[in-house]
């Protein structure tokens, strides 16, 4: 039947007990393997396709309304429908349940790694494959939402110019607001000021780069001071409202906390906690348990999981309809569209770093380039902890 003939079909989300939309979307949360696109189209096809909810065209408006925001999409979207089910109290027991599979698994991987378990001699090769491994995940990933947000010349010219800040060491804040601006002014052709904006960006860069290391803040890495549970609360609070583009760009502003301002994890131990993520049902930013669990233990992991994932609730039990005609707005919707041409440079400044971290031998790249092969020719939902678990296990084998 085609899409036209489907929706033309009456659709109606059928009542049911705030129990039973829990435990739906619960359901949903332990099925969650393989990332954001494949969580988004179990959703779907379920929720749209089969039991016919909301009309695909109406599935599509509301996606691309979360597209636009920050935040997991797939997470945003259980909250949408849950939202439709039994208000905002639905909305919020369908967002826990499906946060709640990948969110005890990862608190209780967080704590066997933090103290050793997973750690020992034994396991070193494993873990070594897969970073590896993960390093073509967030590779794959990078590419994949920059082909969406470079959409035209210039969000790519955003997009280098925002990378090239962040290596030489300008605060990733200072970038974005810069790499809206300049979106803006160059889409309403105001060329002098968007000129401007781009001296700016440069000179911020350049001072940044020629501080000396007292002035930056920098630490030595894996021997920060351990951070409060606030601080880890704001941390991952601002990673959620950073997080456009997808769920993956969360990775730069947590490793660019926990690894470059705070200092409390090292790169390969960030890397190993997104090769745990990559084998959860659960969506990626989750790995913000794991961050928070090294810095703070069980209150750090639940701050920090807690600060990632409001944003997501709060779009939708703030209204919906509200940010959806806010995302219409031509100028507003330019300024998102450099913000996130910014996170995708910002996010590939990250990725060297990591690449550096868990590629260093021979090995490890030819794990990392065979993962990065696999991802790109299958794109179904076992396709990333396939890839993942399979470096660990070539790891184990060559390492």
């Amino acid at each position: 039947m085609s899409d036209a003939r489907l929706d033309c079909l009456a659709a109606v989300v059928p009542h049911q007990s705030l129990l039973a939309v829990f435990a739906r979307f619960l359901r949903f949360g332990l099925l969650a393997w393989g990332g954001p696109v494949a969580q988004i189209a179990m959703l779907q096809r379920e929720l749209v396709d089969e039991q016919r909810w909301v009309t695909r065209e109406r599935f599509r408006q509301a996606l691309a309304v979360y597209q636009v925001l920050p935040g997991p999409e797939a997470h945003e979207l259980c909250v949408w429908f849950g939202m439709l089910a039994r208000g905002r109290l639905g909305a919020i027991l369908a967002g826990l349940g499906f946060m709640l599979p990948g969110l005890l698994l990862m608190l209780l991987l967080s704590a066997l790694y933090a103290h050793g378990a997973l750690r020992t001699a034994g396991l070193q090769p494993l873990f070594a494959g897969l970073q590896a491994a993960v390093v073509a995940v967030i590779v794959r990933a990078l590419c994949r939402i920059g082909g969406h947000a470079l959409h035209d010349r210039w969000l790519l010219g955003v997009g280098l110019a925002a990378g090239g800040a962040v290596l030489l060491g300008l605060h990733f804040a200072v970038v974005l607001v810069c790499a809206g601006a300049f979106a803006v002014l160059q889409q309403q052709q105001r060329w002098r000021a968007a000129g401007v904006v781009m001296l700016l960006l440069l000179g911020c860069a350049l001072a940044a780069w020629l501080a000396p290391p007292a002035a930056t803040g920098a630490v030595a890495v894996g021997h920060g001071l351990p951070p409060s549970t606030s601080g880890l609360f704001g941390s991952g609070l601002r990673a959620g409202l950073l997080t456009f583009g997808g769920a993956y760009t969360v990775i730069p502003f947590l490793q660019h906390d926990a690894v470059v301002a705070g200092a409390w994890l090292t790169n390969e131990q960030f890397l190993d906690g997104v090769a745990l993520t990559g084998v959860l049902p659960a969506p990626l930013v989750i790995v913000a348990t794991f961050v928070g669990y090294v810095g703070g233990g069980l209150a750090g992991a639940l701050a920090m999981t807690a600060g990632v994932f409001l944003p997501a609730f709060c779009f939708t039990l703030l209204g919906h309809g509200l940010f959806e005609r806010l995302t219409r707005d031509a100028s507003l919707h330019r300024f998102l569209d450099g913000v996130t041409a910014g996170v995708v440079g910002i996010m590939a400044a990250a990725t060297l770093g990591l690449v550096v971290a868990g590629v260093t031998d021979a090995w490890r790249a030819a794990i990392a380039v065979a993962g990065l092969l696999v991802l790109w020719r299958w794109r179904g939902r076992a396709a990333v902890p396939v890839v993942v678990l399979g470096g660990g296990l070539a790891g184990l084998a060559v390492l």
